[in-house]
């Protein structure tokens, strides 16, 4: 007996294919090609998001194996709306590209929730027994 159906994994993997074709559209352009005056920043966060990319692609094929990548998703996103992009809303300042990611952040936020096995996540990431700490004792 699995603990997800089948339709729950191709859902999974929906969600791995959406975000990996996404970053690979929109992050890895400059990463391949950039100016030797990128901010600092910049090419951090286009590293970081195209690791997540290539381990999307990854959770394509084992879908449970790398819910975490999914988990990091729904949380950096939920806090970059909740912290900075509800902000800027209310006050107005949502300039086009910050519009943009705000748009992003939402869609992919919904999208997360919507895929994600909540039950086994709940199960396996929450509620169960922890690694141990020290090596068994002889």
């Amino acid at each position: 007996m699995s603990e997800v159906s089948i339709l729950r994994l191709y859902l999974l993997r929906a969600g791995y294919v959406l975000i990996a074709v996404g970053l690979t559209v929109m992050i890895w352009p400059g990463i391949v090609s950039h100016s030797d005056s990128l901010p600092h920043m910049n090419g951090v966060v286009r590293s970081l998001l195209g690791a997540v990319c290539l381990l999307a692609y990854l959770g394509i094929r084992y879908p449970l194996k790398m819910l975490p990548i999914l988990i990091f998703e729904l949380l950096w996103k939920s806090i970059w709306v909740l912290a900075f992009g509800l902000s800027l809303w209310y006050h107005g300042s949502l300039d086009a590209d910050t519009g943009e990611t705000f748009s992003n952040c939402v869609f992919g936020i919904v999208v997360v929730l919507i895929v994600l096995p909540w039950g086994y996540v709940l199960r396996n990431f929450f509620m169960s027994t922890g690694d141990r700490w020290r090596g068994s004792i002889s």
